[in-house]
């Protein structure tokens, strides 16, 4: 009864610290500068939409959503792509190699982004990347891999070894058993896997920000940090960008939440 009251009460105070600051942004996207910093928790008087065509009105969004679409999407095929053949080839084709290549993704890991910034600055200004959304790619690609591959590698060891070897027998060479048998039963893992790569690609701002200065290049995230001034921070219209910013990851979210539960049942019944 203990456990139960305290797991209770921690659940709703992790609830609370999820649930106030996105209902303060929400309301925020309907109110004026004046109302959000007197009033942040209070409704909005009218749900108008102003801030929103302001917002569509200026067109600070269209270009930098564009190329934050582009650079996600690339960016998950990508590596979703690679993730699955390196976490494949390290479960099933390979031992004691195999082994030594998960230790070192896994590695991989446990260095923060955040270390290797001067090394690929330097990088990219001498490959003549920077202000390009294929470097961005490149970065994020080069980011996410391991966790990728961590991730996937996990479930490619637990699925069935019988289907593999009966598939060999059959004559089936490793890339047709990874395309007809691997990857139809891995959607699953590439779901959850892509969903929460997505996410760090669409949010990214250190690799941006450092890496991007022309505007016709900029990134959502970028841009939002144009409406904080020296001298005057426009909280509604941040607020409203990020309200809009949100609606290709709760979409995204929603498209893959279904073939993830499809592609599980589809996993159970034939596994």
């Amino acid at each position: 009864m203990i456990y139960k009251t305290i797991k209770g009460f921690l659940l709703s105070v992790f609830a609370l610290a999820i649930i106030i600051p996105c209902s303060i942004v929400i309301m925020g996207a309907f109110k004026t500068d004046l109302k959000i910093i007197s009033e942040p928790l209070a409704l909005p008087e009218s749900w108008n939409f102003d801030n929103f065509k302001r917002l569509v009105d200026s067109g600070s969004v269209y270009t930098p959503a564009k190329n934050s679409l582009i650079v996600a999407f690339f960016s998950v095929f990508i590596t979703l792509f690679l993730a699955s053949l390196a976490a494949f080839a390290i479960a099933r084709l390979i031992t004691v190699t195999g082994k030594v290549l998960f230790v070192l993704f896994s590695v991989g890991l446990a260095i923060p982004g955040q270390v290797n910034i001067i090394p690929i600055y330097l990088l990219f200004v001498d490959l003549g990347l920077t202000n390009s959304l294929t470097g961005l790619v490149l970065v994020n690609i080069a980011l996410t891999l391991p966790i990728s591959i961590f991730i996937m590698s996990a479930f490619f060891r637990d699925l069935p070894k019988e289907m593999f070897e009966v598939a060999g027998i059959d004559g089936a060479g490793p890339w047709r058993v990874y395309r007809s048998i691997a990857l139809p039963l891995s959607r699953p893992a590439i779901g959850a896997t892509g969903i929460f790569l997505f996410v760090i690609c669409w949010n990214d701002l250190l690799y941006p920000l450092m890496l991007i200065t022309r505007e016709d290049k900029k990134t959502l995230p970028l841009t939002l940090i144009d409406f904080r001034g020296e001298y005057l921070t426009e909280y509604s219209m941040i607020f409203t960008a990020i309200v809009v910013a949100s609606l290709p990851m709760i979409i995204m979210y929603i498209a893959f939440q279904r073939s993830f539960i499809a592609g599980l049942t589809q996993g159970a019944v034939k596994g």
